[in-house]
């Protein structure tokens, strides 16, 4: 981590001018959680609770598959225990960046022209967009795919799911490669038939493994070093099938040095 992001709020503040999306050439996309972010933004909420903690039954209530119903009922908790829409929003906006994810922010800034952003994440649109706001990025995407949610009369954050699918890979509000296919199809056509030369794919998690089998062999996922995504691809690196570059990374830097290589190919 920088001495800027170690010491201050995350923040850009030149203005930015997004390019003419049939000039870009490459598309990036960007988990949430543990990617942009250096933790799950749940566990920066449960530190707004009077005892710092959720209860035991509630721990343990969790289900390998459900993040999404797990959080709706962390956030039903929240709003019991008197938890603000104030205090979550606080909460959100200080959750520190990843190590190095801001001078990767700042190097796409730079290069406009050549990338188009997207965030593809099962955490909540609050979250997200809150997140970006406050670190001055937000423009920077043109798009986030991630669960509905907003605040009730009640005060409390009401989390939806994303969609419906049938792949047996991914919990039953989100697939990712299914929101990646889709997202691809739709903007070749509004690019006049013209696709992306090549697709970045940054995570960390298991259900981030699955829009990487979408990816072609000039395209690179980028796992976070040693967390499930990195584990289950070294695996998928054995079939004959996966063909897509893959590229582990501690620091947002290690992505820039390789975007930089494929920028310079022109």
């Amino acid at each position: 981590m920088t001495f800027r992001e170690r010491n201050h709020s995350p923040k850009m503040t030149a203005p930015l001018t997004p390019a003419a999306p049939q000039d870009q050439r490459f598309l990036v996309l960007f988990d949430f959680d543990e990617t942009i972010i250096c933790e799950s933004s749940d566990d920066a909420l449960v530190r707004t609770l009077p005892d710092k903690e959720l209860p035991a039954w509630l721990k343990n209530s969790y289900r390998e598959g459900q993040y999404n119903e797990n959080t709706q009922k962390i956030l039903a908790y929240m709003a019991e225990q008197g938890v603000s829409k104030d205090s979550i929003h606080s909460a959100v906006e200080k959750i520190p960046p990843n190590q190095g994810l801001m001078n990767l922010f700042q190097y796409l800034q730079s290069h406009q022209q050549d990338f188009e952003l997207v965030v593809v994440s099962d955490a909540n649109m609050y979250f997200i967009e809150t997140w970006l706001r406050h670190a001055g990025v937000r423009d920077l995407f043109r798009k986030i795919f991630t669960n509905p949610s907003s605040f009730n009369a009640a005060g409390q954050l009401v989390l939806l799911s994303f969609h419906s699918h049938s792949c047996p890979r991914c919990p039953d509000n989100m697939c990712k490669q299914v929101i990646l296919r889709e997202y691809l199809t739709e903007r070749q056509k509004e690019r006049g038939g013209v696709p992306f030369q090549r697709v970045f794919y940054i995570g960390d998690g298991a259900n981030d493994t699955c829009p990487c089998l979408a990816l072609g062999p000039r395209d690179t996922a980028f796992p976070r070093k040693d967390f499930p995504m990195h584990r289950l691809l070294k695996e998928f690196q054995q079939s004959a099938k996966f063909k897509t570059n893959i590229e582990p990374w501690v620091s947002g830097e290690d992505i820039v040095d390789c975007l930089k290589k494929i920028v310079e190919e022109k």
